[in-house]
């Protein structure tokens, strides 16, 4: 493909003046397979679902006790909010030049020049689509772990006699939540787009729901001054320099805030791609910025004894929101029923975040494929008679349930899988951003949307982001370091680094040319 002009087959573009999308989409060198039903609404949907305030803060809130407390979750929210926002800024722009499913790969080698487009759509597709699948399955395995605390807590809690799954339970309820999300996607996108929205609207009353309900119950409540200014350096960890503290917090935040990327791959089944598009990405970030915050000091109000919240020896086993839910209504009413719900309020959420991350990675493998970077690439972008990438849908599936075979073994193993899943996404959106503000600074022509004159700064700004977050998140998270308590994420990112340059080294590099028409002659 040639990467500053249409490929030669695109001509007949100038046919389909009365469809524009389809004749944006042949511009990029592409034929419209996927049928465009989503909405500005839908395609927001998906990427607010996917970023799903109620899963990463949920499921990181541990963390975020432990490390820093109050002050990093409430203040650091809008610290990792405000740089986010600036790699979703540029993404977008990007996004409105480009709207193809194929998202950042596909940018990258546009913006790269021809000399280093195969190789930079190579490494980028590749950081992108294995963590969008340990997104998947860190999402998922989630929900497992949080269905065992709400059965446990069913059945007694841990000091009343309650059951506590085994690991092998837990792995089987990963795989029967990855099997139901495989059948759900293998829908029609009309059931998805509907499915997406009815997510975003639990998503958006459950947050207003807790961070009301939560609060009010409890019959205890902390300070202001303790929910903001609280840092918690009184910890197991070893860990006692406040800066280093705040900084290890942020990770809760900076791992709720992604896979907005979601309405980038959405985009070949979006109406007005390229101005919605876009505003999906943006408008995803911007409200999960908002009602994040609420969610965050709704629970973080009910917080009273961090050491109890974080202890294995609390009803909940140690899963700190969850003894939260339970403890406020069980000090009220002698019982923690209103809790329990509170729980599957958030279980049903990380269930509709799990679907919609399948619904974005699918779409990638598709795009992925369509251009020959996979092996058995041409069973992968087959689409079926209702134009859904079917195959693609189960190989995320079936990779996201391999990659939680890891916790079988050893939690800790399973982490440092999990991590792959903030820090390669992130590596991902950043690549082609770099590419725009060094190599294409001059010969990028921007979509409806753009950033004019502050495209480069804001660029700069995000990448310079990720580039310290990748080193901040990399840094030990215990002392002294033991093989128990060593930081996995930078063998896990190291790991995949190794693997792409290697496979690009000895196979890719003869064969690969970056993504290529699919028009014909």
């Amino acid at each position: 493909m040639t990467w500053n002009k249409p490929p030669p087959a695109v001509a007949v573009a100038a046919a389909d003046a009365h469809d524009t999308d389809h004749g944006r989409l042949r511009e990029l060198g592409y034929k419209q397979e996927l049928k465009r039903h989503l909405s500005v609404l839908s395609n927001f949907s998906i990427s607010f679902t996917v970023i799903s305030v109620l899963t990463g803060v949920t499921t990181l809130y541990n963390t975020g006790l432990a490390f820093g407390g109050p002050a990093t979750m409430t203040l650091g929210w809008f610290v990792a909010g405000a740089f986010t926002m600036a790699v979703g800024l540029s993404m977008a722009e990007i996004c409105s030049a480009f709207p193809t499913s194929g998202g950042l790969y596909y940018w990258s080698a546009r913006l790269a020049g021809d000399r280093w487009a195969p190789f930079a759509a190579w490494i980028t597709g590749w950081f992108n689509i294995v963590g969008q699948w340990a997104g998947t399955a860190s999402i998922d395995f989630s929900l497992a772990q949080l269905i065992q605390v709400i059965v446990l807590l069913s059945t007694g809690g841990n000091n009343g006699g309650g059951y506590l799954a085994s690991k092998y339970v837990v792995f089987a309820f990963h795989a029967v939540i990855l099997l139901s999300h495989a059948t759900i996607n293998s829908l029609s996108i009309t059931w998805l787009s509907f499915f997406g929205q009815l997510a975003a609207i639990w998503n958006m009353l459950g947050v207003f729901a807790l961070m009301i309900v939560v609060p009010v119950v409890a019959t205890e409540r902390a300070s202001a001054k303790f929910v903001f200014t609280h840092l918690n350096t009184d910890n197991s960890a070893g860990i006692h320099n406040k800066l280093y503290i705040f900084v290890l917090g942020l990770l809760m935040s900076q791992y709720t805030l992604s896979g907005y990327d979601a309405s980038a791959h959405m985009t070949e089944e979006t109406k007005n791609a390229d101005r919605n598009g876009p505003i999906g990405i943006i408008s995803a970030i911007g409200i999960s910025l908002i009602v994040g915050w609420g969610y965050i000091l709704g629970i973080t109000f009910a917080v009273k004894d961090i050491p109890y919240l974080l202890s294995p020896d609390n009803d909940a086993g140690g899963y700190a929101i969850a003894e939260v839910f339970y403890l406020a209504f069980k000090s009220r009413y002698e019982n923690g029923v209103g809790g329990i719900i509170c729980l599957w309020i958030v279980a049903i959420a990380i269930y509709f975040c799990g679907m919609s991350s399948m619904t974005s990675n699918s779409r990638m493998t598709y795009a992925f494929s369509r251009d020959g970077a996979m092996p058995l690439s041409s069973l992968w972008h087959k689409v079926n008679k209702q134009e859904v990438p079917i195959n693609a849908v189960w190989l995320s599936a079936f990779i996201s349930l391999c990659m939680a075979l890891p916790s079988l073994g050893s939690l800790v193993a399973f982490q440092a899988m999990a991590s792959v899943a903030t820090t390669a996404v992130n590596i991902a959106y950043a690549l082609p951003i770099l590419f725009r503000v060094m190599l294409a600074h001059k010969s990028f022509v921007p979509g409806p949307f753009n950033l004019r004159r502050y495209s480069i700064l804001v660029g700069w700004i995000a990448v310079l982001w990720v580039a310290t977050i990748t080193v901040l998140f990399s840094l030990p998270v215990s002392y002294p370091v033991t093989k128990d308590t060593l930081n996995y994420t930078p063998v896990a990112v190291g790991g995949l680094f190794t693997l792409i340059l290697l496979s690009w080294i000895v196979s890719a590099r003869h064969w690969f040319k970056g993504p290529i028409t699919n028009l014909g002659g």
